[in-house]
This record gives C-alpha cells, structure tokens and sequence, in this order.
C-alpha cells in the first residue's frame, strides 16, 4: 500500500505573529486540523486522491476565515466570484469553474465538471446552469456574506485598488496586512498510489471586468500527475499564471529529473523571486514525498501521513 499523504494550504503571504491574537490562531489551526481530518479520513478508507481532496478542501470552503466559498472576498461590484479546480493525476483529467456566484462548494462544481461535462472549464452562466442540471448545492448572497470581508471592500469601492486579502481591519481582531494570498487547496496520494491535486479561491478583493487567476486553470495554480507530481499554489494569480507555476515543477521533475523538493524550490523560491511574484504551494508525489514551500513570510498549511505525522503551521519554520 502507498504512504497515505494528505497536505493542504489556506493561503500564502505576510503572515506574521504580531497579526494573529492567540485565540484566532487557535481558530486558523482548528480549521486546518479540520480540513486535513476530512480528508485523510477518505484516505484512510482506502478512498481516492480525488474524493480526499475535495474533502478537504470543501471543509476549507466552508470555513469562512479562509477566503473560498463561504467568506469569499467582494469584487469591485460588490459581489462574490468563486475559481476552482481539481485534477487527477491517474489520468489527467481535470475540472475547472470560474467566476461563479451562489455555489456553496465551487470545488465539488470542479469535480461534477470533470466527471460529467465533456469540458474542462465552465465560467460564468453556463457554469451556473450546468450546476442547477446537476443538482449542485446552491447558497443565497447572505451565505457568503462576512462583515470583515464586505469592510474590507468598503474602504476600497471607490478606487482602483485591488486587494490581495487581509488589510487593516475592524474590531474583530483580523489579521492586517494586504499580503495575503487568499486561496485554498489541498493534494493527495492514496493507498492504489495515485495522486490529485485542487484549488479553491474567492479571488481579490474589488477586482474588475471578470479577472480570473492561477487557480482554476490547469498547469498555472494546480496540476497533478501521477509521473510527477501534484501541485496547488496560493499567491498573486498573474505570476503564476506567467510561470505556469504547476506544470513547471512536473516538467522539471519529468524532463530534468528533479526531486519534488527541488523543482519546488527552483520555480518558487527562484524563478517566481525572478519574475517579483510571491506566494507558494503544496506538492506530493506518488512517492509519498511531500513539500510545502514559499517565499512569503508565511503560508497557512498542513500534512497528515500515514507514517504518523500530523502538523499545522501558518509562519516560517
């Protein structure tokens, strides 16, 4: 049987310990904890790679400190537009779905995508109507709605700025900072060896004309195959994008025969440093080798294995 390997993200970017309070740390930790657990429980049952991750990341979605479903950022008209994908790595099939609003869990749209359109991506109103044929789980405006989140928006509607994630916050003792990457992701191994990879995001905040970024496009945000490796990024979607960060760790992985960890460190903490893009991501290979790497100040993560670890962490080591 493979080494069970479940790793997730909840975001990259300027974490520090002077902008968590004890008590919401223990909240980002527990929502960690919780995602890992829902995931390699599938995994522990001899499950897919595919399921595990959808898991995991559902929980993550569901969970509104992160930015993905629920507590998903306001775009520049005040509404929220979910990105995800999912791939896997067994056979290279993949789903995506961008810019959709009222889905309660964009990566389980992902997968019913994968399985049952024909397509990869859907966007926008075919991707809504594709979900209500499907009977995917749909959620009002008010679900989504969070009041740091809408605040967040407020204080930038009327500029041109965009925000990556958390700023200067309320009362509610948020982080404060606008560099953090919010998205969500998670990869697998399972126990037949096979490996899978998915992404979440809300995107950023008062973005315009439709933006979409890294995540929900195959080979830039996430990627997984079963020769390499599978990828989930998290960081500013155009550099990603512009290094088709996934693909580039596969491909020096399968053409250079690299180690895992050190394609991962090549792309991140040297070409992405490069191009001025910053950010990280999660990878595991059909191995059960895994890495967590970023260039920011921190990246909220997590890995359980079935050789007894089991870890949360949100700064540098």
């Amino acid at each position: 049987m493979s080494k069970l390997t479940l790793a997730i993200h909840g975001g990259a970017g300027t974490i520090l310990k002077s902008m968590l309070t004890p008590e919401l740390e223990k909240l980002y930790d527990d929502g960690l904890q919780n995602a890992l657990d829902a995931g390699y429980a599938i995994l522990e049952k001899q499950g897919s790679a595919l399921d595990a991750v959808a898991a995991a990341i559902t929980s993550l979605e569901d969970n509104e400190l992160f930015n993905a479903g629920r507590g998903s950022v306001f775009t520049k008209k005040g509404i929220n537009e979910m990105d995800a994908a999912i791939m896997d790595g067994s056979n290279l099939q993949a789903g995506a779905v961008a810019g959709v609003r009222n889905i309660k869990n964009p990566i389980i749209l992902a997968k019913e995508i994968m399985l049952h359109s024909g397509h990869v991506m859907l966007s926008g109103n075919g991707a809504k109507e594709f979900a209500l044929n499907r009977g995917i789980e749909q959620a009002p405006d008010e679900y989504f709605f969070t009041k740091y989140r809408y605040d967040q928006w407020i204080e930038i509607r009327d500029s041109d700025y965009y925000q990556l994630d958390h700023k200067e916050d309320n009362l509610k003792g948020m982080p404060h900072e606008d560099k953090k990457f919010g998205t969500v992701g998670a990869v697998a191994l399972d126990a037949h060896g096979h490996i899978a990879a998915g992404t979440s995001t809300g995107g950023m905040t008062n973005k315009r004309f439709g933006r979409i970024g890294d995540s929900p496009i195959p080979g830039s945000g996430t990627y997984a195959n079963d020769k390499t490796c599978a990828i989930s990024c998290t960081g500013h979607g155009e550099y990603f994008l512009r290094a088709v960060v996934a693909y580039d760790v596969s491909g020096l992985m399968e053409y250079k025969g690299l180690t895992l960890q050190e394609a991962c460190h090549i792309v991140v903490k040297e070409k992405l440093v490069a191009l001025g893009g910053e950010g990280g991501l999660i990878a595991v290979d059909a191995l059960g080798n895994y890495d967590l790497c970023f260039n920011s100040e921190g990246m909220y993560r997590g890995v359980k294995t079935s050789g007894g670890i089991n870890k949360v962490a949100i700064y540098k080591d």
